[in-house]
């Protein structure tokens, strides 16, 4: 393990993002060994969530069932080792709430939670099973939308019929 792997390592344990992870891997009944880069290797993850074939917290990677050797898949791993150095660099646990944050941003521009989602950028979108999307212009498609909403408040078209007072008469 080379020095930034255990920096990354002690970073992780420090800010008890690797404890997390630890504990998640053993209240999912996940097979937990050391792995490559200073990471350790939880497999067989069954949850259904989060939806996806790998996912990292801390210095803990998580493997669906069909990555039983996470060894053959060394973008995968180059993906979440980078993932698990997002961890150090967010002081660990503060990540989740930023990456649902990026992942709330792509899901509005493209409809992807991971296509701009700044942290599945910088973890290269393909090494983690990800294609690039192209990005949806938000202004027009907003303008046009409040454009609609107004026209809609300030004429009827010809088939609606109008909306009864609730008011009853005096």
């Amino acid at each position: 393990m080379g020095k930034w792997e255990s920096l990354r390592a002690g970073l992780n344990w420090l800010n008890l993002s690797t404890l997390s992870g630890l504990a998640l891997a053993r209240c999912t009944g996940c097979r937990v060994k050391p792995g490559q880069q200073g990471l350790i290797y939880a497999l067989n993850y069954r949850p259904r969530l989060p939806v996806a074939g790998a996912f990292t917290v801390g210095n803990v990677v998580f493997f669906r069932k069909h990555f039983s050797e996470p060894g053959n898949y060394p973008q995968l791993l180059e993906h979440e080792a980078t993932h698990s150095t997002q961890y150090a660099l967010c002081m660990g646990l503060p990540f989740i709430p930023l990456y649902f944050l990026a992942a709330g941003y792509s899901w509005l521009r493209i409809g992807d939670p991971a296509s701009r989602n700044v942290f599945e950028r910088r973890a290269n979108l393909q090494g983690g099973g990800y294609t690039e999307r192209p990005v949806r212009r938000i202004m027009p498609q907003l303008a046009h939308g409040l454009r609609r909403a107004a026209h809609r408040g300030v004429t009827q078209s010809p088939n609606e019929q109008p909306i009864p007072s609730r008011r009853t008469p005096v």
